[in-house]
């Protein structure tokens, strides 16, 4: 049932510049442990609307808030995550979002800072028998409408470490993708929130979109 809607919605993608009203909605996924799933309430819009400029797709700039065991998670085929604490799935939450990924389903997962060790639990939950594995320079991910040499852009200091993009794969399809030490969501935030230097934010827009063509086009 997800595939045929992933394909439902990658033809909404491509026909989207055709379209007068949004006709996809990004999700922002709701978790349990007490950590701020809600971060960076503006991030979700901007990234919308810079996709709409620069892909042609036709976003709805009003995200969806969407809980990691419910089954409104089927109808979005790509979900972000954030936060700076603590993530716990209970066993029926990591079973659906683990069917949500196995059928097409995309998530991308960005650490805001404090979240490392929580979400690879968690995520072990999900996929037991995967691991999380750094992507190289070279993946399309970093090869998408935007191209990024030297693989995911480093954002904020945090604990300047250089930035790094791990990936969870089924059967060969990236269906997570993490960030870490590079804070793309603070980066999509509105301008006056973090007082980001432009060109820096235009990095992470340009990377978040280069995940969401990603998603859509695999």
């Amino acid at each position: 049932m997800l595939k045929f809607l992933m394909g439902i919605l990658a033809l909404s993608f491509l026909m989207s510049t055709t379209l007068p009203d949004p006709t996809l909605k990004l999700g922002l996924l709701k978790y349990n442990g007490g950590g701020d799933w809600y971060a960076n309430p503006t991030a979700l819009p901007n990234l919308a609307r810079f996709c709409n400029q620069n892909l042609g797709t036709n976003f709805d700039s009003d995200y969806s808030v969407v809980e990691v065991g419910s089954a409104e998670l089927f109808n979005y085929a790509f979900v972000h995550m954030t936060g700076h604490g603590n993530v716990v799935f209970s066993d029926t939450e990591a079973e659906n979002l683990r069917n949500y990924l196995i059928g097409g389903g995309f998530l991308h997962i960005d650490d805001n800072y404090g979240m490392d060790p929580y979400v690879r639990a968690a995520m072990k939950k999900v996929f037991p028998e995967q691991e999380f594995l750094e992507l190289p320079w070279q993946h399309p991910v970093y090869q998408q409408k935007f191209e990024f040499k030297n693989g995911l852009p480093k954002i904020h200091k945090h604990d300047d470490k250089p930035a790094q993009g791990f990936g969870l794969f089924w059967e060969g399809r990236l269906v997570c993708f993490y960030s870490y030490e590079s804070d793309l969501g603070d980066g999509w935030e509105d301008p006056e929130v973090h007082k980001d230097p432009e060109a820096l934010r235009q990095q992470a827009l340009k990377m978040g979109a280069n995940l969401i063509q990603f998603s859509f086009s695999q």
